[in-house]
């Protein structure tokens, strides 16, 4: 039987078979994917209680048996914890994952492809997170991993990739920069470069998020509050929203509010990216992105949904880092950007509830812990 998936160009609307290569479409377009087959399959949302492993593997792209091979957890629930004086507010703790991030979610699916497409050797550039979980996921699946990351890194982070048995390069300069040398390394025959920015595949592994999620309040959330950098989680966390959406299994798509660092506030208003210095800096490292590449794809899930774009300042994300501490939660500050933005919201925005914000990166991973 054939694979049921292509890439699917969001600027020409031309399909194309999945392959090592593929990055971007010939004309330069960005990849989403489709399911080619006429079958359609249904998700099976599942009391909190009998939640198992590969539950939605039939949702994902990958086959089950490189799922198996890959994994190492992330296709388990996380806790979804409702915050104490706030019946309708609850955090989704994917800081509990097996690297420590929501990475994990989308770097098992790419993993997966990896070892469906026979890659000798998989190159990633990123700023931490998605390192720490693409090495742990490849050593898993036993293919060398090559990261290439700011030198400006935390060492946690580039220490967690490395314990991993990945080779790092720290590049001098920017996330871009790094991308621009992971880019021309996995030019190499046999490299897969496992993009968490331009390979569909990871919202697919995100959008388990989604379903886990409505498993969990046994309902769709009013409201979800994600931080937002490149996007891959906003998303991803949409696609799985659109897809029980379709299937009948919720009623209405949650009203998404998107968070960033001011320094990076790159989605508005007034919809237009902030005009900044090339010495700009963050706490929150994990979406210090200047030119998010799927920028309009993020726009117009925010529009769908009737969604909010909301920045907050290095201080309002140390004191929610500080706050989430005292109520039990040790989370690094872009995984805390969620909640610093929720806080300066909650009482002004009228947000319909049940409201879930996304807690998204472990403490342990960042030099800026308080």
């Amino acid at each position: 039987m054939s694979w049921p998936w292509v890439y699917f160009c969001s600027d020409c609307s031309v399909t194309m078979a999945i392959n090592l290569e593929r990055n971007l479409c010939d004309c330069g377009g960005l990849l989403d994917l489709i399911r080619t087959s006429s079958a359609t399959t249904s998700v099976n949302l599942t009391p909190a209680h009998s939640l198992s492993e590969y539950r939605y593997s039939d949702q994902l792209p990958c086959r089950i048996e490189d799922l198996l091979q890959v994994s190492l957890g992330a296709d388990m629930v996380t806790p979804l914890l409702q915050e104490h004086g706030q019946s309708n507010t609850w955090l989704k703790c994917d800081h509990l994952l097996p690297t420590g991030s929501f990475k994990d979610r989308g770097a098992t699916v790419l993993a997966a492809l990896a070892l469906q497409l026979g890659a000798k050797r998989i190159v990633i550039d990123s700023s931490g997170n998605a390192a720490a979980s693409m090495a742990a996921h490849a050593a898993r699946a036993a293919i060398a991993c090559h990261v290439f990351m700011p030198d400006s890194t935390a060492q946690a982070k580039v220490q967690q990739a490395r314990a991993m048995g990945a080779h790092i390069e720290l590049i001098s300069g920017s996330r871009d920069d790094a991308k621009n040398a992971a880019t021309a390394a996995a030019r190499d025959r046999g490299s897969f470069y496992a993009s968490h920015v331009l390979n569909p595949h990871f919202h697919h592994g995100v959008k388990t998020w989604s379903f886990e999620v409505c498993d969990q309040l046994g309902r769709e959330p009013g409201t979800v509050v994600l931080p937002v950098g490149n996007g891959s989680l906003l998303l991803g966390v949409a696609l799985g929203f659109r897809e029980l959406l379709a299937q009948g299994r919720i009623k209405n798509l949650p009203r998404i509010v998107a968070v960033q660092s001011e320094a990076f506030s790159t989605l508005g208003p007034p919809r237009d990216a902030t005009v900044m210095n090339e010495f700009r800096t963050s706490v929150a490292q994990g979406v210090a992105i200047s030119s998010p590449a799927r920028r309009r794809q993020i726009i117009d899930t925010l529009d769908e949904t009737q969604g909010l774009a909301v920045a907050v300042s290095d201080l309002q994300i140390l004191q929610a880092q500080k706050e989430l501490g005292t109520k039990g939660f040790y989370v690094e500050p872009t995984g805390v950007l969620a909640w610093a933005g929720y806080r300066s919201i909650e009482h002004s925005e009228g947000l319909a509830g049940p409201v879930v914000v996304a807690l998204t990166g472990s403490g342990f991973k960042s030099e800026c812990s308080t």
